[in-house]
């Protein structure tokens, strides 16, 4: 795994035991420098690794990149240790012909959590992007059990969680539940970002009939980093907040909830989603209902 994870020594303490030591695998956190043009744009705290993927999907939730022609390059450079050893820590992005420049006065404070996204971004004004991608009513239609199946897809194919405990997941999963992308980081909107950058350096935006699947709960800026990449439905295996609904609810984004076994909680356009009827007599599928609290 190399710098995804480091070894350390703790000391377990249990009522039965007592006092024990042993060594601790934990997922690595680093910051990482995203330049733009020679200047710095911002800092998030991260898991190394899909940099690059990372820095593109941050520049697509930035509203700043929506086509792969749109970054000329992307390259590691000037970021060294106090033993003078490259530390991968430092992003340039070259913008190319048809990219939107961020504003200066709408940068982001230097610092930006692995919890949030948008905590530092200057200005509540700034986190409404540009919309670039229309999303489709049939895109990204799915069966509920497909649907419900594809938790136990993500967590079967984390390796970095299977060894830390500590991180967050994004897959991308196409409509029969095939899995097209998964990525992992300490940071929920970083797993994302390096989902979305992914697909575009791949040429795949919008992905217009994709269902991104994400481990932990589902928070305004992850609507809003799916609703710029053209994905159409977006589950999560916790909780959303009252803010997601209402921007899935207004850009036509099909959001859902608590996804655990054999039911969901379906919060905004539930006709994606694919149920059987009510009716055991009924032989032809229906739409799921929205859903209510589990």
């Amino acid at each position: 795994m190399g710098r995804l994870t480091q070894r350390r020594r703790v000391v377990r303490l249990t009522l039965e035991h007592g006092q024990r030591p042993r060594e601790e695998t934990m997922a690595v956190e680093e910051p990482l420098e995203i330049r733009l043009e020679g200047r710095v744009f911002s800092v998030t705290m991260r898991t190394p690794g899909h940099d690059f993927d990372l820095v593109a999907g941050f520049l697509v939730g930035e509203g700043v990149v929506w086509e792969s022609g749109h970054l000329l390059s992307l390259r590691y450079c000037a970021g060294e240790d106090e033993e003078g050893r490259q530390t991968f820590n430092v992003v340039e992005a070259q913008l190319g012909p048809g990219a939107v420049p961020p504003d200066p006065s709408l940068d982001r404070h230097v610092y930006t959590s692995s919890s949030c996204g948008i905590c530092g971004t200057a200005s509540i004004d700034a986190v409404s992007k540009t919309v670039r991608f229309p999303l489709d009513p049939a895109g990204g239609r799915m069966r509920l059990e497909t649907l419900l199946a594809l938790p136990t897809t993500l967590r079967e194919h984390q390796a970095l969680f299977g060894k830390s405990g500590g991180v967050h997941a994004a897959g991308l999963f196409g409509p029969d539940g095939t899995l097209l992308c998964l990525r992992e980081d300490v940071g929920r909107h970083n797993a994302v970002d390096k989902v979305v950058g992914w697909a575009l350096r791949e040429g795949r935006l919008p992905l217009a009939d994709t269902v991104l699947q994400v481990s932990g709960r589902a928070s305004f800026e992850l609507v809003q980093k799916a609703r710029l990449a053209g994905i159409p439905v977006l589950t999560a295996v916790g909780a959303p907040s009252s803010l997601a609904v209402e921007l899935a609810d207004r850009e036509g984004l099909t959001l859902a909830g608590f996804s655990r076994g054999s039911s969901v909680n379906v919060y905004t356009h539930p006709d994606r989603i694919l149920a059987p009827a009510p009716d055991p007599a009924a032989g032809n599928p229906t739409t799921i209902q929205q859903g209510s609290a589990p």
